[in-house]
C-alpha cells in the first residue's frame, strides 16, 4: 500500500464536519439585557414610543396646514362619493373634461338650491320668530318669578343687561373680528377645495397611478388595493350617511311643519348636515328644534317635538343604519365613539364630521392587507370570540 492509499483511507476514516461525533449540540442562546423578557418588552416600548412620535408630528403638522389639508380630505371625500357618477359617464363615451363639468355642476346646483332654500325661509320667518321669542321670554319670566326660589324682576333684567354689554363690549368686538378672518379662512379653503375637487374627478386614477410609480410588484398590487378600498369606502360612507341623514330631515322636517312650528325647512336642513356626525348630529339638531317649538309654540308642541325626534332616531338606530351603512361603515360603536372625540379635540366640528369615515378607511386598509380578503396578520382571528 503506497502513501496516497494510506492517505485516502486516513481521509474516509476522519469525522466530516457532518459527522455525528464531531457535531455539537446547540446550547441555549445567550442571554443578554435586551434578550430576556424584560429587555423585549424595553424593545417594544421604545418601538411603539417611535411610532407615537411620529404619529404625532404627523398630526401636528397637518393641523398646522389645516387651512390645505381639510379641503384636500373634503375633496378626496366628496370625489369618492361622486366617482359612481363618474364611472358612469365614462363608461358611455362622455370625455373625462365635461363629465367633470357636469358633476360639478350637479353639485353647485344642488349645494346652491339648499341655501336659497333655507336663506329664503329664514328671511319670510324670522319676524315671526323673534316676535315668538319675545313672548317665550315674557313666559319665561313670568314662570320664574312663581319658582319657590322666586327671581325677582331685577335679576332677571340684571341678566339682559350682562348680555347687552357682553354684545357691545370689545371683547365681543374682537371675536367679531376673529370671525370675519375665520370667514376669510373658510372662503380660501372652499375655493382650494372645489379646485382640488376638480382635478380628482378629471384626473383622478392618473393621478393615483402617479403616486404608485416608485411600487412594484405586490407592493403596487397592495397600494392599488389600498387606493380602491379607500374610494369604495369614502364614497359608500357618504352615500349610505345622506341617505340616513335625508330620512332624518325629512321627518323632523315633516312633523316640524304638520305642527306649525317656525323655520321647519331650515331645521330640517339642519338635522341633515349634523347628521354626518355620527351619534350625536341628530340628536343635537332635534334638540335644537325642540328649543324653537319651546319659544314659538309652547311646552306642548315641544314635548312633541322631542318625542318625534327619538322615534325618528330610533328608527335610524335599529332598522336603517344597519342596513344602508353595513358595507360601508363595519365599526364598533366605541370605536366610533373614540374616534368622534379625537377628531373633534384635533380638528373641532371638521374633525368630528372627518373622524369617522377616516377611521373606517383605516380599518378598510388593515383588512385588505395582504389580499383582497386576507387582513393583515395581527387582524387575523385567532380564537372564538
Amino acid at each position: 500500500m503506497g502513501l496516497f492509499d494510506r492517505r485516502r483511507i486516513v481521509a474516509h476514516t476522519r469525522p466530516g464536519p457532518l459527522t455525528s461525533a464531531t457535531t455539537a449540540p446547540p446550547g441555549p442562546p445567550r442571554k443578554t439585557q435586551w434578550t430576556d423578557g424584560f429587555g423585549r418588552l424595553a424593545t417594544r416600548s421604545v418601538q411603539i414610543i417611535a411610532v407615537l412620535l411620529v404619529v404625532s408630528v404627523l398630526v401636528f403638522g397637518m393641523t398646522q396646514l389645516s387651512l390645505v389639508v381639510i379641503p384636500v380630505v373634503i375633496a378626496l371625500i366628496l370625489a369618492a362619493a361622486i366617482n359612481p357618477l363618474m364611472r358612469w359617464m365614462r363608461s358611455r363615451g362622455v370625455p373625462d373634461i365635461l363629465a367633470t363639468w357636469l358633476a360639478l355642476v350637479s353639485l353647485i346646483v344642488v349645494l346652491g338650491g339648499l341655501g336659497w332654500l333655507i336663506v329664503n325661509a329664514v328671511r319670510n320667518q324670522w319676524t315671526d320668530l323673534l316676535d315668538s321669542a319675545k313672548d317665550g321670554l315674557l313666559q319665561l319670566q313670568d314662570s320664574l318669578a312663581h319658582l319657590p326660589f322666586a327671581l325677582s324682576s331685577e335679576q332677571f333684567e340684571s341678566v339682559q343687561k350682562a348680555v347687552t354689554d357682553f354684545l357691545t363690549s370689545s371683547q365681543f368686538g374682537s371675536g367679531a373680528l376673529a370671525g370675519v378672518s375665520a370667514a376669510g379662512s373658510f372662503l380660501t379653503g372652499l375655493v382650494l377645495m372645489a379646485v382640488v375637487l376638480f382635478f380628482f374627478l378629471k384626473d383622478g386614477p392618473r393621478i393615483w397611478e402617479f403616486l404608485l410609480r416608485p411600487f412594484t410588484g405586490e407592493s403596487y398590487a397592495r397600494a392599488r388595493r389600498i387606493g380602491d378600498k379607500t374610494v369604495s369606502t369614502l364614497g359608500g360612507y357618504v352615500r349610505g350617511t345622506a341617505t340616513v341623514a335625508a330620512v332624518d330631515a325629512i321627518g323632523i322636517g315633516v312633523a316640524l311643519a304638520i305642527l306649525q312650528v317656525p323655520l321647519a325647512l331650515p331645521l330640517a336642513v339642519i338635522v341633515f348636515l349634523t347628521s354626518f356626525i355620527p351619534l350625536v348630529g341628530a340628536t343635537a339638531a332635534g334638540i335644537l328644534a325642540a328649543l324653537v317649538a319651546l319659544v314659538a309654540n309652547g311646552p306642548g308642541v315641544a314635548l312633541i317635538v322631542i318625542i318625534v325626534v327619538v322615534a325618528v332616531n330610533q328608527l335610524e338606530g335599529n332598522f336603517l343604519q344597519p342596513v344602508v351603512m353595513a358595507r360601508s361603515l363595519k365599526l364598533h360603536a366605541l370605536v366610533i365613539l373614540l374616534a368622534l372625540t379625537i377628531g373633534t379635540v384635533v380638528g373641532g366640528i371638521v374633525g368630528a364630521v372627518l373622524s369617522v369615515p377616516i377611521a373606517a378607511v383605516a380599518w378598510g386598509i388593515v383588512t385588505i392587507w395582504n389580499g383582497p380578503n386576507e387582513p393583515a396578520e395581527p387582524a387575523k382571528q385567532k380564537r372564538p370570540e
